[in-house]
Order: C-alpha cells, then sequence, then structure tokens
C-alpha cells in the first residue's frame, strides 16, 4: 500500500453539458495515481477513436471541434461520455456525462389580448421549451416592461402579472425568449383597461393557481397563484400534510405567488393556495405538488484494503438521493458479475468477496446513479502474498464413517513447512453458498480429522489450509463426499375406535424422522401370525382407517417410516373394538321414525295430562277440606266419650310398628315417599279398649320374641288393607261396665309372618 496519493482517481470528472450547435465542445477528465497512467473516452460504452471531430488532448480531456446534433452519417455527438483511466493496479471509470444540443422550439403558448377593469388583474402567459431553459422577457409598446414598478411581476415561467389596473396600463405586449441556441419573438396581445373601479361585491375567485413542478435541489421554484374578487381577497399558503412552510428561501412575488430559493428535498410537498375574502370565512383553494429530487451521492465511499490471499475481503457503498439511486459494482472498469465467492447484500451495498487470491486484485467501483443524476466512488484490493509460505497440503482424502459423520485426512505441504503453526479444515454443504462455510482449527501434528453433526445423504466439501504466523498457504484440493443414508426415526402412533367396525390409525410428521419416502401400515389378528399389509402411505398423509374388522377380536397396529436406506423401527399399538359394541348394546340407536310419529301427538297428550292434574289438584284439595272437618268433630265426640287414660307413648312401640304396618327403617322409608300416618292422629281416632290392651300385649310379646332373631321379619299391616272411615257419629249408649264400646279393629293378620 503506498498510501493515498498511489490510488489511482479522478480528481476531475466530464460533467453534463448543453452544446451549441457548430460550435466546440471540452469533456475535463484529470486524473491521479502512480504512473504510467492510460486515458480513454467512450460514447454509450463505446471506445472513441481520435478523429479530425473529436480527439483527446494531452491533459485527457475530450475535444469536439464542431459539435453536431445529426451528421450527414446519422450520427450524433450527443450522449452519455465517460472516461477511463488505467494503471498497473486496475481500471477507473468515471461519471456519465449527458450531453445535449442547444435547442429552442417555437412558441406553443401566445399572450392573449384582455379587457379589464380599472383596479383588477391581467394575466399574459408566454410558454416555450429549449436547453438551456430559456430566458423570457416581456416588453411593452416595444419596450422592456418596468421590473420596478411592484404592479408588475414577471414569474420564470414566462408569466406576466399587473394588479391594481390603471388606464396607463393599457398597451400592446409581447414576449421575447432566449438562450445560447436562439431568440424568438412571441404574437402580440393588447391589454385594454375599461372603466373606473367598481364598488359591487364579488366572490373570492382563484384564476390561476399552482401547477405541479418536478425540480432538483438548489434549483428555485415559484408556486403561482393570482386572485380576484371585491374587496380584493388576501391570499395564503399552506401545506397540505400541516407541516410548516418555513421562512428561510420563502419569498411571496407579487399579490401571492410563492418562490423557494435553494430547494431541499424536504420542501417537497403539495402546496395550498386560499384566497380569502377580508374579515370573513369565505375562501377558494387551489393546490399544487412539488417534488424535489436530489443527485445520488455518497453517504459512505468504499476503501482501500489489503487482504492475505485466502481471507474475506468486505466493501461498502452506502448511497442517498431523491428517488434513492441504485448501486452498480464494476471491477476493473467492467460490470462485476456474482459467483460462489462475490457476493452482494444490502441492497447491492455491500460486497464481499471469500477466499481472495491474487486473480481478485482488482480496482472495484461503486456507481450509484438515479434520475437526478449519478456518481462514483472507487477502492482497491490488494493481496498479499509473502514469500516462504508453505504450499498447498496435499493428499486431501475424505472418508463416510456414517451417516453423520466423515472423516479427512491429508499430508503435509512439500514446501516451507518448518513455521506450520498448525492446519485449518474448511467445510461446507456442497449445495450451500460460499459464505455458509465454517472452519475447524487442528493442531500441526495432526493429519486428520473427525467431522461430525453431519446430515445424512448430504454431499459436503472439504479443503485444508497449513497457516503460518505470517500468513496461510493456498487452499488445497476441493475433496466432495457423501454421508451415508440413514433409516427413518419411529414415528408417533395414536389409534382412534370410529365404529364398532372401523378404527382409525394418525400419526404425527415430525422432521425427528429425517429424510424419508413414506410410511407402511400393518395391522392383524393378535392370535394370527399373519399381518395385512403393508399398506404404503405418503410421506405427507397422517392418517389412516381401517375397515371390516371384527369387534370380538384384539387387534395389533404396526406403522414405520421407510426411504432408499430401509425401513425404520415401527410403532406398536393393540386396540379391541368390543368396548364399542358393548356400549352400543347398551345405548341403542334412538328409532327416529317411532319418534317422528310420537311426536305428532306430543301437543294431545299435554293438554290431557293438563286436564287430568288440574281434576287430581281439585280433588286433593276437596278430600283433604272434608276430611280434616270430620275428624275435628269426631275427636271432640271422642274425647267427651272415653274415659281409659291412653296408653303412654313409651309402651306402645309394638302396637305403634304394628299400626305404622312396617318397622321404624321401614317408617323412614315411608317419611320419604310422603305415605306415613301420623301416630297421635291414629290413636286420637282409635282409642284403645281393654281388650285391645290385652292384644297389644301379645303383639308385644310376640314382636320382642321374633326381633331377637331378625328385626325385618317383623308382622306389617299393608297399607291397601288399611282404611279410615269417616262418618258423623250417633249418640253411643253407656256401657253397663263404663266403658266405651271397642272401635271395629281392622283384621290385623298374623303377628309374624315370617
Amino acid at each position: 500500500d503506498f498510501g493515498r496519493s498511489s490510488e489511482l482517481a479522478f480528481v476531475v470528472e466530464p460533467s453534463d453539458d448543453i452544446a451549441v450547435q457548430e460550435q466546440p465542445l471540452i469533456l475535463y477528465c484529470q486524473v491521479e495515481g502512480i504512473q504510467p497512467i492510460t486515458i480513454t473516452w467512450r460514447k454509450n460504452g463505446v471506445m472513441i477513436v481520435d478523429s479530425e471531430n473529436a480527439f483527446m488532448l494531452s491533459n485527457g480531456s475530450l475535444y469536439v471541434s464542431r459539435f453536431q446534433r445529426v451528421r450527414g452519417d446519422g450520427s450524433s455527438d450527443e450522449g452519455e461520455y465517460d472516461c477511463m483511466a488505467q494503471n498497473h493496479y486496475g481500471l477507473l471509470v468515471s461519471r456519465k456525462a449527458k450531453i445535449q444540443a442547444a435547442t429552442m422550439s417555437d412558441f406553443h403558448i401566445h399572450p392573449q389580448n384582455a379587457v379589464v377593469e380599472e383596479g383588477g388583474v391581467a394575466r399574459f402567459q408566454c410558454q416555450i421549451h429549449g436547453l438551456p431553459e430559456p430566458v423570457i422577457l416581456w416588453h411593452k409598446n416595444s419596450m422592456p416592461v418596468n421590473t420596478d414598478n411592484e404592479r408588475y411581476t414577471l414569474l420564470p415561467k414566462g408569466v406576466l402579472q399587473i394588479t391594481g389596473l390603471r388606464a396607463e396600463d393599457s398597451g400592446i405586449f409581447h414576449c421575447v425568449a432566449t438562450n445560447i441556441a436562439n431568440v424568438k419573438f412571441s404574437r402580440e396581445a393588447r391589454l385594454t383597461v375599461s372603466g373606473s373601479h367598481s364598488t359591487v361585491y364579488k366572490d373570492p375567485m382563484i384564476l390561476v393557481g399552482p401547477e405541479n413542478l418536478t425540480l432538483t435541489v438548489h434549483q428555485t421554484a415559484v408556486l403561482e397563484c393570482i386572485a380576484t374578487g371585491n374587496p380584493r381577497p388576501i391570499v395564503s399558503w399552506s401545506r397540505l400534510d400541516g407541516r410548516p412552510i418555513g421562512v428561510e428561501g420563502i419569498q411571496v412575488l407579487g399579490t401571492g405567488n410563492l418562490m423557494i430559493s435553494d430547494l431541499t428535498v424536504q420542501h417537497s410537498g403539495i402546496y395550498v393556495c386560499a384566497a380569502n375574502k377580508p374579515g370573513t370565512r369565505v375562501r377558494r383553494t387551489a393546490q399544487g405538488s412539488l417534488v424535489v429530487q436530489a443527485p445520488a451521492e455518497f453517504v459512505q465511499h468504499p476503501q482501500s484494503i489489503s487482504r492475505p490471499v485466502g481471507t474475506t475481503a468486505i466493501f461498502t457503498c452506502v448511497a442517498q438521493g431523491e428517488p434513492p439511486p441504485q448501486i452498480t459494482w464494476l471491477r476493473n472498469g467492467q460490470i462485476l458479475e456474482t459467483s460462489d465467492h462475490i457476493k452482494l447484500k444490502n441492497n447491492n451495498s455491500t460486497l464481499s468477496i471469500y477466499g481472495i487470491n491474487q486473480a481478485d486484485e482488482a480496482i472495484y467501483q461503486c456507481l450509484a446513479e438515479n434520475s437526478a443524476g449519478s456518481t462514483q466512488a472507487s477502492a482497491r484490493l490488494t493481496v498479499l502474498w509473502a514469500d516462504g509460505l508453505p504450499s498447498p497440503p496435499q493428499g486431501v482424502r475424505a472418508e463416510t464413517v456414517s451417516a453423520t459423520t466423515i472423516q479427512v485426512s491429508w499430508e503435509k505441504p512439500l514446501q516451507n513447512t518448518k513455521e506450520i503453526i498448525g492446519y485449518v479444515l474448511h467445510i461446507r454443504k456442497a449445495a450451500d453458498p460460499v459464505e455458509m462455510e465454517y472452519q475447524e482449527a487442528v493442531s500441526k501434528s495432526t493429519f486428520q480429522q473427525l467431522v461430525t453433526d453431519l446430515e445424512p445423504s448430504t454431499s459436503y466439501s472439504f479443503y485444508i489450509k497449513a497457516y503460518t504466523s505470517r500468513g496461510a498457504s493456498k487452499a488445497s484440493e476441493v475433496t466432495v463426499v457423501s454421508t451415508l443414508g440413514e433409516v427413518p426415526a419411529m414415528p408417533s402412533l395414536f389409534i382412534k375406535v370410529i365404529n364398532s367396525t372401523t378404527v382409525q390409525a394418525t400419526w404425527e410428521p415430525s422432521i425427528k424422522l429425517g429424510q424419508h419416502e413414506g410410511f407402511k401400515l400393518y395391522y392383524r389378528k393378535v392370535h394370527l401370525s399373519q399381518y395385512t399389509g403393508p399398506v404404503l402411505l405418503a410421506s405427507n398423509v397422517t392418517a389412516y382407517n381401517i375397515t371390516h374388522l371384527d369387534a370380538s377380536v384384539v387387534y395389533e397396529v404396526k406403522l414405520l417410516a421407510y426411504n432408499q436406506q430401509g425401513d425404520g423401527n415401527s410403532t406398536v399399538r393393540f386396540v379391541s373394538l368390543r368396548e364399542t359394541v358393548e356400549r352400543t348394546v347398551l345405548n341403542p340407536p334412538c328409532d327416529c321414525m317411532k319418534d317422528e310419529q310420537n311426536n305428532k301427538t306430543s301437543t294431545t297428550g299435554i293438554i290431557i295430562g293438563i286436564h287430568i292434574g288440574v281434576t287430581c289438584i281439585i280433588f286433593c284439595i276437596l278430600f283433604l277440606m272434608f276430611g280434616y272437618r270430620g275428624r275435628l268433630l269426631m275427636c271432640k265426640n271422642v274425647q267427651e266419650q272415653l274415659s281409659t287414660p291412653q296408653i303412654p307413648r313409651s309402651q306402645r312401640s309394638a302396637t305403634g310398628l304394628v299400626l305404622n304396618g312396617a318397622t321404624r327403617r321401614d317408617r323412614d322409608d315411608r317419611d320419604l315417599n310422603g305415605k306415613q300416618l301420623d301416630m297421635n292422629e291414629l290413636e286420637r281416632l282409635f282409642p284403645a279398649s281393654p281388650s285391645q290392651e290385652q292384644q297389644e300385649k301379645e303383639i308385644m310379646s310376640a314382636h320382642s320374641l321374633s326381633a331377637s332373631h331378625d328385626e325385618t321379619q317383623i308382622s306389617t299391616l299393608p297399607l291397601d288393607e288399611f282404611s279410615i272411615i269417616e262418618e258423623q257419629p250417633d249418640p253411643l249408649p253407656k256401657n253397663p261396665h263404663g266403658s266405651s264400646p271397642a272401635a271395629p279393629a281392622p283384621d290385623h293378620g298374623p303377628a309374624n309372618e315370617g
């Protein structure tokens, strides 16, 4: 590296220009760097050979003696020119300079006659195209318009505005367009100022609003807005996006035209002109867009670098502009083509060269270009090569050990081996780009390396470099070998019973299976040795229904994945359909036709049920009312006639059991069913006689004897054999023995029926 002064670089590059017909043209190109330097020129990519019309000067500039837009043979001197500089280290290409012929067309808009009342606004316009942009001046009555008069406003696009018209403004107007190509005059137009200033109210009105403009940074934009009305409207400007217009470089021309000097990209936007009636909110608006373009310029230039053989070189080139520029890379003046070891990233902003060698030593250029202009920057790559470095390692071999392992071996270099400090093994999938390569370091005394964690059935490339403290050797020859194939792993398997004759086998596809071509499914009855299958299924299938099974036996289902290497281990599941059959018997399917017929009578049944329910409720209420009344009357008469004291409750347990017709446990069950007879009520309704007391004692004795054997063998009185007759009692004659006649006792039956 000889420092910055040694770098081949342009001091002056050709620039865009407009040439005059039949006039000489000079395109400048000045280069610095280590001599000798050769400079050549191209037009539209074609080398320019020195001739009488165009030749190169001693300082490297191109001289065109008589510029012609169209020559006799149909060729033209217009086009894109660039110069190329070359020395021992490489070749540079300058930016492209666009050369155009100066021209001027005829006027395509001429001023028109106008009659305007005094105090009003007059506007004349001329329009003409030319290169460079013509300068338009106005004449009144064949004399230049006095631009010192503040009521006269001349706009760059050929517009003349006259406000606050007076009688002396009447006259004949025309415009004059001038550039380096020609001078042209427009037609004349007469302005007539009529009458006196009117006091009639007129709404604000915008005669001419801003037009859409596309300009380049540092130029000047003039947005026209001329309005009329009575009273005279106030013109104001704003941006549609709400951002402030600012004050720097902003000027108002005439009564409402907006001029923005030294444009920047931030000035781009939509501008709104508003004409307001003074003191009111009455307004009219018009709008136009302003687009400001910026030529491409570099934010970060590529830097020249020096790198040892076999390493990676990276150049970065960042450009900005409006619209965003496109970036192109050149190598020694030629379009750079990407390859396995040359990559472009980040929208071409980053150039990476992997595993550089001496053939990569060159000058690399970054060209940034958009519609507003282009620029270029360059950097040189120097490939370092130290004397005495080892020669490449010899005899590189790679042998496949397994589906995931390869062993690589090599022999030491033939030359300069004393300073070797180690070896680096470079590994890459053969199908991957160079940037996906990775390395493994190996000691200087080791000449083989076991590379693990590889993918089955995959090709890998390997090469070796020997390293010293001063640099690396050149790469050895590349060897490519593939790993062995591997059978797939066991798939997961799930069995779902669909019905009494069908099951569904499902499984999940998984990358853990490895490379597989499909699945094989087998099934059999467990007491048989013969499988049904295999059923071959594609690798994207994840379910299969096994039908026509026997519900009375157990089945074994087996699934495995396979590929070119063979069958993987299988997953086995057992399934029985018997439970499904039993559930079907216990829960038979509904007879839908029968239910449908039954539903037809549902409405009638509901109505009949309602009537029956209401009738039952009425009878129950009447029964309770009359029964309660009769019971009160009977109890009253009985209390008056009875003299025998009631048997205490503690002495009536057996009788109570008989009268209630069940044991205490049975009585509790009757409580749940709502059928228990209240003992106190029975005692009041059926008072006991002396003869009944004796019978009760006998019953109690019998009950005690039987209860000692089995409490459940107590004689009961079925409720359906027990009845209560309610009637109004007649006056009873007194018993000569002083006791009431015994109430008729129901037939209790045997005390113990066993």
